[in-house]
């Protein structure tokens, strides 16, 4: 299935971990796109115990999802919020933290491998399919794949939150496209590399 093929998205889902705990942590990242793009929908955000997380609706009636299972549970609140609404797997949108993408840029995709992030394969497992829409906010990596677990469970350093929350304000700007299920133009956008000092 291409991406011109597929419809606007009907839930929305931000990673991360529940607890104050894990609020600054770079593993949340999927939390503060939530948190923002809740904000300018202007959508309030409550608990539902029946999700297993934090949800809410916005424009379109459009439904965002924020799981409070932990990060490798999340997909018993992705299954039951999109079996009760009847949402098939392409028409969610995943949107995490990406260990593989530097602070500041962004990659949207369709399907694919879960290179590793235990929120998406327990949504895969969920779901029983690769094949739903992930937005992928970059983190950066520690260089060393045995710091990893340290390395998102810690918040980031302040250059780096700089250009993390550039990203999302760039992601936040996606909406309009991935509203109208315009994917390509979204995808061209958001895999775009932005340029030096560009906000």
């Amino acid at each position: 299935m291409t991406a011109s093929g597929l419809i606007a998205p009907r839930l929305i889902v931000g990673l991360g971990n529940p607890g104050r705990d894990y609020e600054e942590t770079r593993h949340n990242a999927g939390f503060w796109f939530c948190a923002r793009l809740a904000q300018k929908w202007g959508a309030s955000l409550a608990m539902e115990s029946r999700f297993h997380g934090i949800v809410g609706r916005g424009a379109q009636s459009v439904w965002m999802l924020l799981p409070q299972t932990f990060m490798n549970r999340s997909g018993q609140a992705v299954g039951a919020l999109a079996r009760f609404h009847r949402i098939a797997p392409s028409e969610i949108l995943v949107v995490h933290d990406e260990l593989d993408i530097p602070p500041g840029q962004l990659r949207l995709k369709f399907g694919g491998g879960m290179g590793g992030h235990n929120g998406l394969k327990d949504i895969t497992s969920h779901l029983g399919t690769q094949d739903y829409w992930r937005l992928r906010i970059g983190i950066g990596h520690p260089g060393d794949r045995h710091e990893v677990v340290n390395y998102v469970l810690k918040p980031p350093r302040r250059e780096e939150q700089v250009e993390i929350d550039r990203s999302i304000e760039r992601a936040i700007d996606l909406w309009p496209l991935i509203e109208k299920g315009d994917w390509n133009a979204a995808i061209q956008r958001a895999n775009t590399k932005p340029q030096p000092g560009s906000p």
